[in-house]
């Protein structure tokens, strides 16, 4: 889920310190790949007995089978409580393997255009690492090994993540531009009452210059993913997870809130038109074939006043770095907001059991933010609730919560951070367009022999 205005969401909602409180702590929630693949606080190690062999070559680079072994157990996990919300072994494999594929490619394209990451840069990220579990360096370098993980491979892990955020760094102030008559164009529609949309996709990806045959190919497998969605036989989410080949795609293929500014503009008349739960598609782009679903829209809020709300939450992590698991997690929080609709002060509760450092000492207290602040899911709890109310447990990216809505005001928002929230939010979509391109260019221009299942045959440039 930062300082306020550190970290933010795909439509550019802020996600505050109470879940990042600093630099350390986004560079943890970054390690999705390279700490799965470490493997640190897997709960299954079983891949350890079993003899290694290469899984992938990437250029001048291997991934070894016990590298992808470890990151798909702790991706399994992560979704113990979800479990059915994962695609089958063979295509979660599949996913896991693209990951690590990429992050092969973008640390080596760091190193070759010359960012460089100082040793005492890994030393207080591995400090924070530490912190963040509640543990010393010490017992991390002890649990590391217990887990048959060396302290220099882990480091390196580290320095690889540091690297790629660089990298991602440099791209955006060289490739992306937001100019002002983009913004006054944004802000004219949520003046006129704009709607915003929160939309989901399935993506059949295409390579780079794809022959005949494989466009061909791609068009098959989307025609019929919406043939099992015409039918009924598979939600969208569900879909997304098995067969998009879009990096969200364990996220149901979620998109996020959207102004018709922050949509391309191909999309944008399409999306328009369209009904909640409505799929349209398939729609040939740049990236391959997709499926489009508008999962829900709202009213953006106008020019003038803005609704903000005064909440405190308690927060259980899971995920990449955490110890428990989603199922422990929500258990906790069941237990903690039975407590609190038995006069247990919800305050207190905070001070003792969330594992949000930024809050926890103030109870829990978040201060006054808008809706959209902490992303959709979380602002979308807060709203639904009367003041005084607590929460069901809900999960965001950070973990598990309960919040507690304390009140809500009316204030004036002022033009230049409307300004600002607007340019953020449209040079974050550019951003993302932008990367996601250059990720397909780098994937395409690369020699990868994928050597598990039947991917073998694929071995050459762009394997």
């Amino acid at each position: 889920m930062t300082s306020p205005s550190a970290l933010r969401t795909t439509a550019g909602a802020r996600r505050p310190a109470a879940f990042a409180p600093n630099a350390f702590r986004r560079l943890r929630n970054a390690l999705s790949t390279l700490v799965l693949a470490g493997g640190l606080f897997a709960t299954a190690w079983a891949c350890a007995q079993t003899l290694d062999r290469i899984a992938a070559v990437v250029d001048e680079d291997i991934i070894l089978q016990t590298e992808l072994d470890r990151a798909v157990a702790n991706i399994r996990s992560q979704y113990s409580a979800r479990n059915a919300q994962l695609p089958p072994d063979d295509v979660l494999q599949r996913q896991v393997l693209e990951r690590l594929i990429l992050v092969k490619l973008r640390t080596a394209r760091a190193e070759a255009t010359g960012v460089r990451v100082a040793e005492e840069e890994v030393d207080a990220a591995v400090s924070g690492i530490a912190s963040q579990n509640r543990i010393t360096e010490e017992q991390l370098r002890s649990q590391l090994a217990a887990e048959g993980i060396s302290y220099s491979e882990f480091r390196s892990s580290l320095r690889d993540e540091i690297l790629t955020q660089r990298l991602r760094q440099r791209f955006a102030q060289s490739r992306v531009s937001v100019s002002e008559a983009e913004v006054d164009a944004a802000l004219a529609a949520q003046g006129d009452g704009g709607q915003q949309y929160r939309l989901a996709h399935i993506l059949v990806g295409l390579p780079e210059g794809a022959t005949a045959e494989q466009i061909s190919t791609g068009e098959r497998k989307i025609e019929g993913v919406k043939g099992l969605l015409d039918r009924g036989e598979m939600t969208f989410a569900a879909a997304a997870a098995r067969y998009s080949d879009s990096p969200n795609a364990l996220d149901g293929g979620d998109l996020g809130w959207r102004t018709l500014d922050q949509i391309p503009a191909s999309f944008g008349p399409m999306i328009r038109g369209m009904s909640a739960g409505q799929v349209i598609g398939p729609i040939r782009g740049p990236s391959g074939f997709q499926l489009i679903q508008l999962v829900e829209t709202r009213q953006a809020e106008g020019a003038g006043n803005t609704t903000q709300y005064q909440a405190r939450h308690i927060l259980i992590r899971t995920g990449e770095g955490a110890s428990t698991t989603d199922t422990a997690a929500k258990a906790r929080l069941d237990t903690l907001r039975a407590r609190a609709a038995g006069g247990a002060d919800f305050a207190a509760l905070a001070r003792e059991f969330s594992e949000d450092d930024g809050s926890k000492a103030n109870g829990g207290d978040l201060g006054w933010f808008g809706r959209d602040d902490f992303g959709p899911d979380f602002g979308g709890q807060v709203a639904a609730l009367a003041d005084g109310a607590v929460s069901e447990p809900f999960r965001t990216q950070a973990g598990w919560h309960i919040v507690q809505r304390v009140g809500s005001r009316q204030v004036q928002a002022g033009d230049e951070d409307r300004r600002n929230r607007v340019r953020e939010a449209i040079g974050q979509r550019k951003l993302e367009d932008e990367w996601n391109r250059y990720m397909r260019e780098m994937r395409g221009e690369a020699y990868i022999d994928i050597r598990i299942g039947n991917a073998g045959a694929g071995a050459g440039a762009g394997g």
